[in-house]
């Protein structure tokens, strides 16, 4: 495939996705917040002596909650906040990640056996480790435009007001806060797209393949890969999730979260632990069909572009 196809194809294939799934984005980055309003439980408990009141525990409000109060507190808008500067992001984070997983491939194909998982592996996570730290800029202002909570008719900021302010108040390092924290995500990247890689090699040598070949892939063959890449992004979300609400603690604004442990301590000492898993069900709604979208699109579209050659 050309190297021009590729770029079409990256950009494409995750514009469409980002656009349908910047609301549950929104709600996932508001469940992960701590600025997420606890409501406070008190567990009373009946004795001899009469009724005393135990320590308060907190309930979380939930998906469907968080929804209704951006709805009615902010209006519908709200549901899109940090859509331009992800529009903006998305067409060169798809390219950059995977012309860089190209390139990785290439490297360790000379290194490792060629085309083993562990080849899929290295090149994902080299090509998320040069996306993450090219794009974090884009990435920050597009959470903290998500975090800002303003009423309906209030002015909020644009994506080039939110730079400016995170500029003036903290610097160049400001762009690059959570980072560490999708350092660590790299692992979701990697254990995704081995599952990808893995189920699409044996798609190939089983019956879903189409029979004629390359040339002529049924609607059956993609429905398959959208399938793989779901299969394989669920898996991947659930076991590196936490990494996610560290990330959006780190870019709040003005906030105690310092560092990568630091934030988890932190959050699992006041929280608990499941604390870690909070968005998660807005997250899966959102990445399982965006990632199987945007994989099977780049296949679809490759496809087309070596039919055009």
């Amino acid at each position: 495939p050309t190297h021009n196809g590729d770029t079409h194809a990256h950009m494409c294939s995750g514009t469409v996705g980002a656009i349908v799934t910047c609301p549950l984005e929104v709600l996932k980055t508001r469940l992960q917040s701590s600025g997420l309003t606890l409501r406070p439980v008190f567990q009373v408990q009946l004795s001899g002596t009469g009724a005393s009141v135990i320590r308060p525990g907190t309930v979380t409000p939930g998906l469907l909650q968080v929804l209704r109060s951006i709805l009615e507190k902010e209006g519908p808008r709200s549901l899109f906040r940090g859509l331009g500067p992800n529009l903006v992001g998305v067409a060169p984070s798809r390219a950059i990640y995977f012309a860089a997983y190209s390139k990785a491939k290439e490297l360790f194909n000379g290194l490792f056996v060629p085309n083993s998982g562990l080849v899929h592996m290295s090149s994902a996570g080299a090509a998320a480790f040069v996306t993450n730290s090219l794009m974090n800029p884009i990435w920050m202002v597009k959470t903290r435009m998500q975090l800002e909570k303003k009423a309906r008719g209030e002015k909020k900021m644009n994506a080039l007001q939110c730079a400016r302010y995170v500029y003036k108040t903290e610097g160049v390092r400001g762009f690059y806060r959570g980072l560490t924290a999708s350092y660590a995500g790299i692992s979701e990247t990697m254990i995704c797209f081995l599952i990808y890689e893995t189920l699409k090699k044996h798609l190939a040598q089983s019956q879903f393949a189409s029979p004629s070949g390359e040339a002529e892939k049924g609607a059956s063959d993609f429905l398959c890969l959208m399938m793989a890449a779901a299969f394989s992004k669920g898996c991947a979300s659930c076991i590196a999730y936490p990494h996610e609400v560290i990330r959006t603690r780190l870019r709040e604004e003005g906030s105690k979260y310092k560092y990568f442990f630091q934030t988890g301590r932190l959050i699992a000492v006041e929280e608990g632990y499941t604390a870690f898993y909070r968005g998660l069900i807005p997250q899966l709604i959102r990445q399982i069909p965006n990632t199987a979208i945007v994989l099977s699109s780049y296949e679809l579209i490759m496809h087309l572009f070596r039919d055009n050659k």
